[in-house]
């Protein structure tokens, strides 16, 4: 719930952000400024609709594009690889132009043609090996704790290189993307989870792997009969770093592993300590189910027994 006074303040920055995209835009200078206020006004609005608004924002400033789809994170959507049969999640990391790399057969679809198809990144060699191997074992994961919905992980080499076999080495690093996504049978409710992780060779046979984590989620749900539906949705967004020795596939998986079970275990308590703990006492502020006599019994107890502990 946010007082008059938050939702004037929101209202002030939403347009102040969309006035200086429009400046910037139209002056063609400072697009430094227009992109730290389109980040800025995506975090005030509403993030169930967050596509949306980046769409619009896309072809409001139509130069920003790309720099805004590469750091903005959205709910996961999935396409069907025509090869496997299979679902697979889309994202930016398997992106080239409106096509989408299925990590089961590493073809694009819709399919590219001439110059666009030779030109379109594609893992090869070890790195394509590594990404097969890691798609397998992050897919028991996923029906390990996720009980359904779809996985996908898709790997790259960051560093700039233009020799094909050096591209596709993982024996300085790589970096990879690993994505879940589960849908409630029940109800309009979605998770998302994207793990970005960067695989940096520090000596000859240890790692250090970096790991950035969003969680999006989204729940909605509703009872006709008796006229109440509810709809809570956001996003978490958390870092964590990880030295490691790895000399094979498996020791880089199990790392990566690893990190992401831990980080996702994290978030998931956080999100129930803290996000529902803070909901649940915020309406219970506004309409508690006990008498007010009793709560005043309960605090004036409470009172009593911190000054007892602290008397002592």
């Amino acid at each position: 719930m946010l007082t008059s006074q938050q939702l004037l303040l929101t209202s002030s920055s939403y347009l102040n952000g969309l006035k200086t995209i429009f400046i910037n835009t139209n002056t063609s200078a400072m697009s430094e400024d227009s992109y730290a206020a389109s980040i800025d006004l995506l975090r005030r609005l509403d993030p169930k609709n967050v596509s949306r608004n980046l769409t619009n924002l896309c072809r409001l400033v139509p130069d920003l594009a790309d720099e805004l789809l590469s750091s903005v994170d959205q709910p996961l959507q999935y396409r069907k690889c025509e090869e496997s049969g299979d679902n697979f999640l889309i994202c930016d990391y398997n992106r080239d132009g409106d096509s989408y790399r299925s990590p089961k057969s590493n073809n694009y679809y819709p399919p590219l043609s001439g110059e666009d198809a030779e030109l379109a990144p594609k893992p090869l060699n070890d790195l394509r090996e590594l990404e097969v191997f890691a798609n397998d074992s992050f897919d028991i994961y996923r029906d390990l704790y996720y009980e359904g919905g779809i996985s996908s992980v898709y790997m790259w080499n960051p560093n700039d290189y233009e020799d094909e076999t050096d591209i596709n080495d993982i024996t300085n690093g790589f970096a990879a993307a690993v994505l879940f996504k589960k849908e409630s049978d029940v109800s309009s409710s979605i998770w998302d989870s994207i793990h970005v992780i960067n695989a940096e060779k520090i000596s000859p046979e240890t790692f250090i792997y970096t790991l950035t984590t969003t969680i999006i989620m989204s729940m909605e749900d509703s009872d006709a009969e008796q006229g109440i539906s509810l709809s809570l949705s956001g996003s978490l967004t958390r870092q964590s770093e990880k030295k490691a020795a790895a000399k094979s596939y498996i020791d880089h998986i199990t790392n990566m592993g690893t990190l992401v079970e831990d980080m996702e275990s994290k978030l998931r308590n956080m999100i129930q300590e803290v996000y529902f703990s803070k909901t649940r006492d915020v309406v219970g502020d506004l309409r508690t189910i006990n008498k007010v006599s009793n709560l005043y019994n309960e605090k004036s107890m409470q009172s009593e027994v911190i000054k007892g502990i602290q008397g002592r």
